[in-house]
């Protein structure tokens, strides 16, 4: 009988933790659509129901989901001490994972893509930017998860690691956009990336998806070898970039491997450049995709 109680007793405190968790995170979550409208400068229902603005829908599902990526590595790990500081932890990573999401957003913008004026173009209901706009969104969740995993405990310091991660994340992911619009550009007779998907060439969009999410994932790796201690921080940030870099390197070229295996006979760039295939771009993506979380998967 007393075993009984204490189950129960034990249970009562997990589903306290747990409603904090899940009340906290659907509140974000919801959040993070009217942030996505205010920071186009649009009306969320507006755009969704009345304007029907595709575009701007998959821009707003890519931040939902990139915030619920995030949640999970906050609410990854033992119970806090108390239920308030279990909120607080909560609020706090999930907060800032909200920030750093739309902060990658404008750095996509500005940096990786800055030819491209994302928000003007997903207002003009550009399907290939709002899909861009939520990969680069998710890619960057997949790393700030990735980091919050890494980091202990919650202090000036977690967040000083998070925050350089996130940094490190945006370096890795506008290097490998550099490198795809030199190898676009290669294919296709000096042709421009940002140009060719500002003109709503979905099929590229597709693929640039699969390459950065693969690249983030990629890059996560290094946080099953770097211990996190506040006292080397720069030096494991530092071995986070190296490590990200090499481990980018490695995955475009069993990608470009198995693609050559999976899509056997297919010219890939008469396929998805030139002739816009959208079947040949979702196999690269998912090729892509698949063999960067087997890499990590074999690296943890």
């Amino acid at each position: 009988m007393n075993t009984f109680i204490e189950l129960v007793g034990v249970n009562q405190d997990l589903f306290a933790y747990l409603a904090i968790d899940v009340s906290i995170a659907i509140l974000l979550l919801g959040a993070m659509r009217f942030l996505s409208g205010l920071s186009a400068k649009v009306n969320s229902t507006e755009e969704l129901a009345k304007q029907d603005n595709f575009a701007f829908g998959i821009s707003v599902a890519g931040s939902v989901l990139a915030l619920g990526i995030v949640l999970t590595g906050a609410i990854t790990g033992e119970a806090a001490s108390s239920y308030a500081m279990e909120a607080i932890g909560m609020l706090a990573y999930g907060g800032y994972g909200l920030i750093l999401i739309k902060v990658g957003r404008i750095i996509h913008d500005k940096v990786a893509l800055q030819h491209l004026d994302k928000t003007a173009l997903i207002i003009e209901k550009n399907l290939t930017i709002g899909i861009i706009d939520a990969a680069g969104a998710i890619a960057t969740a997949i790393i700030i998860r990735a980091v919050l995993l890494w980091v202990d405990g919650l202090d000036i310091s977690t967040f000083i690691a998070i925050t350089s991660g996130f940094i490190v994340a945006q370096t890795v992911l506008v290097i490998i956009t550099r490198l795809r619009e030199k190898q676009y550009a290669k294919n296709n007779q000096e042709d421009c990336l940002q140009e060719a998907l500002s003109k709503g060439q979905l099929a590229l969009a597709i693929r640039y998806s699969g390459q950065v999410i693969s690249t983030a994932l990629a890059v996560t790796a290094a946080s099953h070898f770097l211990i996190y201690s506040p006292e080397t921080l720069v030096v494991n940030l530092l071995g986070w970039l190296i490590f990200g870099i090499a481990m980018t390197l490695i995955v475009a070229l069993l990608t470009a491997l198995a693609k050559h295996i999976v899509l056997w006979g297919i010219n890939l760039v008469e396929e998805v450049d030139q002739q816009h295939n959208i079947g040949v771009a979702s196999i690269e993506m998912a090729t892509s995709i698949a063999i960067a979380l087997i890499l990590t998967a074999l690296m943890a």
